[in-house]
């Protein structure tokens, strides 16, 4: 496993819309495991501890999973998840978001690990896109 992934970004909007973003469906959908090319054909949330969430992109005619049970959720500042991508791997990984109010907005902090070494840099990307796209969706 490699050390953890960290992706930060700042957000001129209250930590509540951020932390909100993650956790209802109309606007999850719109930035969380969205691809250019691919649609969200399913978004389910259920945003609890012990909840589900399954989030499927279609691309090119395959439907990709995403999925993961909440194991932390501190609404404005907190939101703890276990994530797995089963078409590539069957292993649960542990992705953890930290929403830290600041004078005009609030700075989000994502850590990952147990991420294998080689998806590593590939998923630094993805998570930069996809807080990115929060940004753009919540505009």
């Amino acid at each position: 496993m490699t050390d953890a992934i960290v992706v930060s970004r700042r957000y001129d909007l209250p930590a509540e819309q951020v932390f909100d973003a993650w956790i209802t469906p109309e606007t999850a959908k719109r930035f969380l495991f969205a691809t250019p090319t691919g649609t969200m054909v399913r978004t389910d949330i259920d945003a609890r501890v012990g909840g589900r969430f399954t989030f499927t992109d279609r691309r090119n005619g395959d439907d990709i999973d995403h999925v993961g049970e909440y194991l932390e959720v501190d609404r404005p500042r907190r939101l703890v998840f276990s994530f797995a991508v089963p078409k590539f791997s069957a292993d649960y990984t542990t992705v953890a978001i930290d929403i830290a109010p600041t004078s005009g907005g609030c700075d989000l902090t994502l850590t990952h690990t147990g991420v294998l070494p080689e998806w590593t840099e590939r998923t630094r990307q993805g998570w930069t896109k996809i807080l990115d796209a929060l940004a753009a969706s919540l505009a």
